[in-house]
C-alpha cells in the first residue's frame, strides 16, 4: 500500500508561509472527481498518523484539510490537535443545524475553521461568529461576488479572506486590494515582474564553481583556485566541511583538501545550497525551501530511473528550476548569465531532454496533478509508485539543508 499526498502553500500579504493544503490521491494515477471525499479525507488522516507526521509534511506550519459533512459528523477532525490543522469545511456541505452544532463544538476545543470555495448564502451568517477564514475562488467569483461578501462579514473581525488560484503577481496585487488577507497559489514560483538583476562577484564565482563541478571531468585545481579568490567562500567551505554533519577524525584545514574529501556530488550540493541561498536573501524562504526539495527530488528521480549517468546534473535542474523567481527574470535571461552547461539549459529554457522531463514530472506532483504525474510516468518508464517515498525524502532532505545553511 502507497500513501500520496502533496501540499499546496497559503501565504500572508507579506509572502511569508501561513500553512499547507494537504491534498490527497488514491494513486497518481487517479483524478480527483472520481474519488469518494469522505474516502480521501479518512485516508489522509490514517496517512497523517501512521506514515508521516503533519508537522514533517508542513514544516510543522498548520495543515488545511477538506472534510466533508459525514467525516466531520463522524468526529475526524478531533483525531488532529487542534494547534496543527485548519478543517476546511467543503463547498459541497449544506449549511444546517446539524453542521452548525459540530462546528461550534469544534470551536470550543480551540480549532481553525474554514469555509473552503465558499458562495455566498445568507444563511452562513449563523455559522460566522465561529469560521475563522473563507476561502474565494478567483477565477470563478466575481468582483461583484467579493464585494457582498466583504459586505456580509465586515462586523465579524474574526473572518480572513483566503484568495485561491493565485498564479501571479498581477492576481496577488488584485486580491490585496480588494481585501484578502491571505492566498494560495504557485504565484512565488513565477517571475514578480520582468527585470535584470546583475549578480554580484561572490555570486559569479558561485556560477563558476557550479559550472565546473557540473562538467565530467572535474578539474580540482581550477575549482580550488576559485574558492582561493573568495575568502568568504573559503571560509564557509572549511566550516561546512568539518561540520557535524561529516564524522571525521581529522579536521579540514585546506581549501584543496576539503574539496577532494567531500568529492563533487557533496560540493555541487554545497554550491547550490549557498547560491539559492544568496541570491534569494530578499525572497521568502518558503521559495528555497522549494528549491531544495525540487533539487533532491530530482536527484533521486534521476538515480532510480537511471536515465542519465551524472545524477547531479539533475540536482541542479531541481535547483535552478526557480532562478526566474528569485532573480524577477525570465528563464532565459537567467541562464544566459550563468556559465551552466548545454543540457541544463536546454531542459530549463527550451523545457528537452530527459532532465525536463524530470522536471515536468515533479512539478507535476508537487501540484497533485496525478493524471499530468501518470503521463510523465509512462514518458519515461518509471514506477509511479516510488514517487511518495522520493518526494517524502526530498522533504526531509530540503528541511535538514535549511539547518545546516544556518551554520555556514
Amino acid at each position: 500500500m502507497y500513501f500520496y499526498a502533496a501540499r499546496q502553500p497559503i501565504f500572508d500579504q507579506n509572502k511569508q508561509l501561513m500553512g499547507y493544503e494537504l491534498l490527497f490521491r488514491d494513486g497518481v494515477d487517479n483524478v480527483f472527481p472520481n474519488i469518494d471525499g469522505d474516502e480521501a479525507t479518512s485516508k489522509l488522516i490514517e496517512g497523517s498518523q501512521f506514515n508521516f507526521g503533519l508537522e514533517d509534511l508542513t514544516n510543522s506550519k498548520p495543515a488545511y484539510i477538506n472534510f466533508t459533512l459525514d467525516t466531520i459528523l463522524k468526529g475526524y477532525p478531533s483525531m488532529l490537535p487542534s494547534e496543527q490543522v485548519v478543517i476546511e469545511i467543503l463547498e459541497t456541505v449544506q449549511p444546517g443545524k446539524r453542521l452548525l452544532a459540530a462546528v461550534q463544538e469544534l470551536k470550543s476545543k480551540g480549532y481553525t475553521l474554514a469555509l473552503d470555495d465558499y458562495k455566498h448564502q445568507k444563511v452562513w451568517r449563523h455559522f460566522y461568529p465561529y469560521i475563522d477564514q473563507i476561502k474565494v475562488d478567483l477565477l470563478i467569483t466575481s468582483d461583484e461576488e467579493i464585494a457582498e461578501l466583504i459586505e456580509a462579514t465586515k462586523e465579524f473581525k474574526n473572518i480572513k479572506l483566503v484568495a485561491e488560484k493565485v498564479e501571479t503577481n498581477e492576481q496577488f496585487e488584485k486580491a490585496v486590494a480588494l481585501g484578502f488577507s491571505y492566498f494560495q497559489g504557485y504565484f512565488f514560483a513565477k517571475p514578480e515582474m520582468v527585470k535584470s538583476k546583475s549578480l554580484p562577484p561572490s555570486e559569479m564565482a558561485l556560477a563558476e564553481l557550479l559550472y565546473e563541478t557540473s562538467v565530467v571531468d572535474v578539474d580540482i585545481k581550477k575549482i580550488t583556485s576559485v574558492f582561493e579568490r573568495d575568502v568568504n567562500l573559503s571560509y564557509k567551505l572549511l566550516r561546512y566541511s568539518n561540520s557535524a554533519a561529516f564524522k571525521r577524525r581529522a579536521e579540514i584545514s585546506t581549501i584543496k583538501q576539503a574539496v577532494v574529501v567531500l568529492g563533487n556530488q557533496e560540493l555541487k550540493k554545497f554550491l547550490s545550497l549557498l547560491f539559492a541561498a544568496q541570491v534569494s536573501s530578499e525572497k521568502p524562504v518558503e521559495l528555497i525551501k522549494l528549491s531544495l526539495t525540487r533539487a533532491r527530488f530530482c536527484e533521486l528521480l534521476a538515480q532510480k530511473h537511471k536515465g542519465i549517468q551524472d545524477t547531479g546534473m539533475a540536482f541542479l535542474v531541481g535547483m535552478m528550476s526557480l532562478m526566474d523567481a528569485i532573480l524577477d527574470e525570465s528563464m532565459e535571461g537567467v541562464m544566459k548569465k550563468l556559465p551552466l552547461s548545454n543540457l541544463i539549459k536546454e531542459a530549463l529554457v527550451q523545457k528537452q531532454g530527459i532532465l525536463a522531463q524530470y522536471l515536468g514530472l515533479i512539478k507535476a506532483y508537487e501540484q497533485a496533478d496525478w493524471e499530468l504525474t501518470g503521463e510523465y510516468c509512462e514518458r519515461i518508464k518509471f514506477s509511479n509508485d516510488l514517487l511518495p517515498e522520493i518526494y517524502n525524502q526530498a522533504l526531509a532532505w530540503g528541511n535538514e539543508q535549511l539547518q545546516v545553511m544556518e551554520c555556514v
